[in-house]
């Protein structure tokens, strides 16, 4: 009877609790000195996929959540993961000497001396091989940079090409390379980016030190992220698989990583022609081409091509009303070293906001949707562990889930949250009330100044950006390209996500899959003490209660319309900048640039291209006009009636909207990369991580498949309708 008595008034003092109540508990739960301490111990080891520190911290996550109230299982998964048996990098010409090799550790940093049981720099899904070759310098190794090589008659087949990190998604260096013949790759950070050219080199700032190497996956995720070896469906043990040789996100040639020390014994040995002014770097020498016979690198690299267990933590607490309901948050654990910038920051951010929704939980209060917490295994080498547990439970995902929310690194400075358009105002009432560690400021308030501040000063920026500031109104939300664990969800499986933290004043560009991203160097340069930390478990907790505990979904679809519209716009003048631009090329000549290029380096005329057409969108831009009126008729109608909704209404709208991103898929996907299906973003074919906006038409334009544009901006025009036509039936449940 006592224990009765107990659970209804638990029942009844939860009820009691106003939704600021519950965030003001919850805040109270919030620790930055709990993420400090866990995020030393998650980052005193190696924490790449299977090694025992990151199993370690499999398992202490999992208990942590379980001790908390959450009902916890793990899904495991056998993934091809290759690891280094051994790696050779030498110069045998003019002069001999090996190079590469392990990072050093630093005295003042006492995780980076732990290096027992890590690997050594490299990039994963590279194919192996020994070879000798010439070097050429490619500048950022994009598609660009493969034109003005050919326009001065500079070849790298049978070489190896060297090329920056930046300007596009590492793997795209190594794939451009072996299509272009080159026999071997090596990528190097430049100082410019993220060494002593953006702050000072670490232990004295959190720049990368000369030696410092940049490690990462060089899978072709552009293609499919996951399992190499199962696109499409899980890689569970009974999974058919293909071979490593006919998977085609596997990389054929040698690639290494290498830091700017190393890069300098190549670069500064190169001759041949300078290299335009903005293929230069911030190393204390003259760029040159190179890919003479008189220096020549040996590259070798040999792997262990097994399948590995990687395992996700998925803990989850029951909703009440709306049980098949379900608001999704993830983050990764695994790094390619220590880790404590990238993944541990957001993964202790997320563990806080467990913490405290448990204890609410514990005190009574039941969510109306199920709240699924997910922690992933294996983000690093190719977005793993994500993408295997949506292409499993895809179907259910589809029917259940809301909305997903994912972080990853996380630091000092300014919130920023992309995605799925329709959560805009909901974002930008959650920022307003959640203060900034450092001024006091609300996150909102101080993203208007500084965004203000910033144009007056000159510094380019996103226009809606500053328009949105001076109005005061809310933080607009880039679309998602890639790189992080909403990329199957988002472009996949069609379930809205949005990708949250904070940053921009940090300085763990430097210490970026290094040995150096470690607990000292976070806390020293990335985010003092873990205030931003919780500052994004208050955000995302914020996010995910709000969510979770809503009657009715709290969107607004008039930004997801304007959205739609500059991306169409974009397009438009991207087509009419090609064909004055295709009108000059014609008007040029060989002589012309024989006669105005430098004797000492001759440039031939641009390549010959086809040229653009008067392309025909209408069809596009009258759904596009569809949608604005169907998005203004509901946002319109939603806040006349948003408090006086009967619970059947409520039920109506609700089924209307949940699975709304669905309408953006192409049945047939996106063109040469068909498991990606968001018709609205994508991440680019040529920028990787960056996204690319109605990318179906888009990316045809660029690169002048016109015929591909028109069909692409049918398939878009009728998903766009679609999605109108969903408006409608909501709006239609309100009236």
């Amino acid at each position: 009877m006592r224990m009765i008595l107990a659970a209804l008034l638990l029942s009844t003092a939860a009820t009691a609790q106003t939704a600021a109540d519950r965030e003001a508990a919850m805040d109270a739960n919030i620790s930055s000195a709990d993420q400090m301490a866990w995020l030393k111990t998650m980052s005193a080891g190696p924490n790449h996929l299977g090694s025992p520190h990151n199993q370690a911290n499999g398992d202490l996550i999992a208990k942590m959540f379980r001790e908390w109230g959450w009902q916890v299982k793990r899904t495991d998964y056998q993934v091809l993961y290759p690891t280094p048996i051994s790696t050779a990098l030498e110069l045998v010409g003019p002069v001999s000497k090996k190079l590469g090799g392990q990072e050093p550790g630093i005295p003042q940093d006492e995780t980076s001396n732990n290096l027992a049981g890590a690997l050594p720099p490299y990039v994963a899904y590279q194919g192996d091989g020994d070879v000798t070759a010439p070097v050429v310098y490619v500048n950022y190794g994009l598609p660009a940079d493969y034109e003005a090589l050919a326009r001065r008659g500079i070849s790298v087949k049978g070489k190896i090409v060297i090329a920056r990190y930046g300007g596009g998604w590492r793997g795209l260096k190594p794939k451009l390379a072996q299509e272009a013949g080159a026999i071997g790759c090596l990528i190097y950070s430049d100082p410019q980016q993220d060494g002593y050219g953006s702050a000072d080199t670490y232990p004295n700032g959190g720049g990368r030190p000369p030696a410092g190497v940049q490690r990462g996956s060089v899978m072709d995720m552009t293609t499919y992220p996951g399992d190499p070896l199962t696109p499409g469906v899980a890689a569970t043990r009974d999974a058919r698989r293909l071979t490593r040789e006919t998977s085609t996100t596997v990389l054929k040639i040698p690639t290494l990583p290498i830091s700017y020390a190393d890069a300098t014994e190549i670069l500064t040995r190169l001759k041949g022609a300078p290299v335009p002014s903005d293929w230069r770097g911030g190393l204390p020498f003259h760029y040159r081409f190179g890919g003479n016979d008189d220096v020549k690198v040996r590259l070798k690299v040999e792997s262990e091509w097994s399948l590995k267990n990687i395992s996700n933590v998925i803990a989850t607490l029951p909703g009440s009303s709306k049980k098949d309901e379900w608001v999704v948050r993830g983050n990764h654990y695994d790094g390619w070293v220590f880790g404590a910038s990238d993944p541990l920051s957001g993964e202790v951010a997320m563990m806080s906001e467990a913490k405290a929704l448990g204890a609410l939980w514990k005190s009574g209060w039941r969510p109306k949707r199920s709240i699924v917490y997910a922690s992933w295994d294996g983000e690093e080498p190719g977005l793993l562990g994500s993408t295997e547990w949506v292409e499993e439970n895809i179907a259910e995902l589809r029917q259940k889930a809301v909305i997903y929310i994912n972080s990853d690194s996380n630091g000092r400075g300014f919130l920023g949250a992309d995605g799925s358009a329709q959560f805009t105002s909901l974002i930008g009432k959650i920022a307003a009330d959640v203060k900034d560690p450092q001024t006091g400021a609300s996150v909102a308030e101080r993203w208007r100044a500084a965004v203000r501040a910033k144009a007056f000063d000159g510094l380019r920026g996103n226009p809606a950006a500053l328009a949105a500031a001076e109005l005061g109104g809310d933080q607009p939300m880039d679309a998602l390209g890639s790189g992080s664990d909403y990329t199957a969800f988002i472009h996949h499986a069609g379930v809205s996500s949005i990708n949250i933290g904070f940053g921009g004043e940090g300085e763990s560009a430097g210490s970026y899959h290094s040995i150096y991203d470690s607990y000292d160097h976070f806390v020293r340069w990335d985010d003092p003490g873990l205030a931003y930390g919780a500052a994004l478990s208050k955000v995302a907790g914020r996010l995910v209660m709000r969510l979770a505990d809503a009657e009715a979904l709290p969107v607004r679809f008039g930004p997801v319309a304007g959205a739609a519209r500059a991306y169409y716009n974009e397009i438009k003048t991207l087509i009419d900048n090609r064909r004055k631009e295709d009108a000059r090329r014609t008007a040029l000549t060989a002589d012309m640039y024989r006669l105005g290029s430098d004797p000492r380096d001759p440039i031939g005329p641009p390549l010959a291209k086809a040229a653009t057409p008067a392309l025909d969108l209408a069809v596009l831009d009258t759904a596009i006009t569809k949608l604005d009126a169907a998005a203004k008729a509901f946002d319109s109608a939603i806040a006349a009636k948003s408090d006086s909704l009967t619970a059947a209404q409520t039920t109506a709208l609700n089924a209307r909207l949940r699975d709304i991103e669905q309408t953006l898929l192409s049945p047939s996907g996106l063109p040469f990369r068909p498991w990606f299906r968001n018709i609205l973003y994508a991440p680019g074919r040529f920028t990787g991580y960056g996204s690319k906006t109605l990318p179906g038409v888009r990316e045809a334009v660029e690169e002048r498949r016109f015929d591909d544009a028109t069909r692409e901006a049918g398939i878009a025009a009728k998903a766009l309708s679609d999605y109108a036509d969903r408006l409608d039936a909501a709006t239609a449940v309100l009236k």
